[in-house]
């Protein structure tokens, strides 16, 4: 007898990535998932757990990070099993991270449905957010890769886009559509036909798909992939897991699943979007905290973190890793972060270049801050 298609239905959290246009709050050793940047008492990670507990259960949800972020991983997220817990031995970009969490599960459950959703997005309605899966999974279980599209509210040149199609006209999931086409980052003229054309959503690199079609579509764009990962997934629950890893992982190819999975699937007409009417934010850099962040403001600064603060005609954003006084005098949309070995000053309308000047300390050796 088949399952209802929520019953399938398992969460999978990639936890990686460095944030590096948070430097110098978000480091290889703590990356940006693993802080609180909303100042909701709480990290992007604990957030992201509670969001994905209504739908499936606790049982239900797997974490693949880095082996170095193994224990910070474990104290935050204290109901997560070992059992659900995947863990890379250096990054390898997302195709790597999800299909591997796919594969392991399907050898559980062949008929699992996935859900990829990242550890360090920031989404405003928590029920909306659970209604938008639901539906997305009764979509993925008609035979379909599943990708929630946000409703643009801006031009933006920082996502990429989906076109849309017509509408699938499924009874239990009456906003899902067909997508035409998944779209680079555009420049802003683009972006601009993009958001009037009113046939356009930002993606958000959610997907939720039978982690058998998944699979498929892996095996048709990267077979050298598969094979590696399949290899991998058919010895993670036996004892020949650790040599299977070291002897397989580092040769894996580095490639986003938009390219390897999403863009292919979609041209073959098998991948739906379900809109998302709740907010979403992928907290890329510091003025993007600045703009959700809504605790400690004191006048037109916002504040985050223990330190002391005085401020006069200021405005921006003060990210504290320290509990020192900090005095900010006539200095207008400032980004000031404070960590006990790093000071970053710059403003909003540089806070992308951010990830340049990581970039510079890398090549300048200076990877004892990084």
């Amino acid at each position: 007898m088949q399952r209802n298609p929520i019953d399938r239905f398992f969460s999978i959290i990639p936890a990686g990535g460095i944030g590096s246009r948070l430097w110098p709050l978000s480091r290889a050793s703590a990356p940006k998932f693993l802080h609180d940047l909303t100042g909701s008492g709480q990290t992007l990670l604990q957030d992201t757990w509670d969001r994905l507990t209504p739908l499936a259960g606790r049982d239900r949800i797997l974490v693949v990070t880095g082996k170095v972020h193994k224990s910070a991983v474990l104290d935050q997220i204290e109901d997560l099993s070992t059992d659900n817990l995947v863990l890379e031995l250096s990054p390898k970009d997302s195709t790597a991270a999800i299909a591997l969490a796919a594969a392991i599960l399907m050898r559980r459950e062949p008929d699992v449905i996935i859900g990829s959703f990242a550890a360090d997005h920031v989404i405003g309605d928590s029920e909306q957010f659970a209604q938008t899966v639901r539906e997305a999974v009764e979509v993925a279980a008609t035979g379909r890769i599943v990708t929630i599209g946000i409703e643009p509210t801006e031009p933006s040149v920082g996502f990429g886009y989906i076109k849309r199609g017509e509408n699938l006209e499924l009874e239990q999931a009456p906003n899902a559509h067909q997508v035409i086409k998944f779209v680079e980052k555009p420049n802003i003229d683009k972006a601009r036909r993009y958001v009037e054309s009113g046939e356009y959503l930002w993606n958000a690199g959610m997907f939720i798909a039978p982690a058998a079609l998944l699979l498929e579509q892996v095996q048709k764009s990267e077979p050298a992939l598969y094979a590696s990962l399949m290899e991998i997934a058919a010895a993670w629950d036996t004892d020949e897991r650790k040599v299977v890893m070291e002897k397989t992982w580092p040769k894996l190819k580095k490639v986003a699943i938009d390219y390897a999975v999403a863009e292919p699937a979609a041209l073959a007409g098998l991948v739906a979007v379900v809109p998302a009417s709740f907010t979403w934010h992928d907290v890329g850099d510091f003025a993007a905290i600045a703009e959700l962040q809504s605790q400690g403001r004191r006048g037109n600064l916002a504040v985050l973190g223990n330190a002391k603060v005085l401020a006069d005609s200021s405005s921006g954003i003060l990210v504290s890793d320290t509990d020192r006084l900090i005095a900010l005098i006539g200095l207008e949309d400032v980004i000031v972060v404070d960590t006990p070995d790093a000071l970053l000053v710059t403003t909003k309308e540089h806070a992308q270049r951010v990830k340049s000047l990581v970039d510079a300390l890398k090549a300048t050796g200076h990877e004892d801050v990084l």
